[in-house]
């Protein structure tokens, strides 16, 4: 007689693991984002960033077509995630804009101080590729679009009228901070930025 197949308990560790796609995307981006922290992303081979998933190479193909798509995904994600940060601060400060603009660099100053900043992720990665219509390039520029929108929306409410002009000041003070820490790191000319932005800001009102 043959025995009766024994069922898995619901716990069993050799039970297959089903996820959806979103939770495999969501692997595949958490690994690229821990590999390209420390290394430039054109020296992340798709084989060893496979292997780092632990998922099947035909999987990881499923999700992304390529290494190209991949590296978009990624700074497509990163850049909604730095976005909904900036948001919420936002939204805390709203009905002061002058508050709200100097949250945006304290932000950035608080990112670029930490140990083992390595510059903006947006700049880095989007420069390891020249072709401009390369999905890194074009979610880096999506990234710097939105960003510098909102700058620009407070500075119209700072100083109405002359705002455009505040927020491309305050804007390069933000890709200046970023490049200052990434090469000088937390005691480097970056944690002078709110203070730059602070005086930039007071000498647009009084101007006004």
């Amino acid at each position: 007689m043959t025995a009766a197949a024994i069922p898995l308990a619901a716990d069993d560790a050799s039970a297959p693991v089903r996820r959806s796609r979103a939770e495999r995307q969501a692997i595949v981006l958490d690994t690229a984002e821990r590999l390209f922290a420390t290394r430039s992303s054109r020296s992340v081979g798709m084989d060893e960033l496979v292997r780092e998933t632990g998922l099947g190479k035909m999987t990881v193909y499923r999700l992304f077509k390529s290494k190209d798509d991949l590296v978009g995904a990624y700074l497509t994600r990163k850049a909604a995630t730095e976005l909904s940060r900036i948001d919420a601060e936002l939204e805390r400060l709203e009905g002061d804009p002058r508050a709200a603009l100097l949250s945006v660099v304290d932000i950035v100053e608080r990112d670029v101080t930490r140990a083992g900043f390595r510059g903006c992720p947006f700049t880095n990665v989007s420069s390891e590729y020249d072709d401009p219509e390369h999905p890194a390039r074009s979610a880096a520029a999506d990234y710097k679009f939105e960003l510098h929108a909102r700058l620009e929306r407070l500075a119209d409410q700072v100083v109405p009228g002359t705002g455009e002009d505040l927020a491309a000041q305050i804007h390069l003070i933000i890709d200046g901070m970023h490049l200052s820490g990434g090469l000088l790191g937390p005691d480097g000319p970056a944690v002078h930025g709110r203070r730059l932005a602070e005086r930039l800001i007071e000498a647009a009102v009084a101007a006004r």
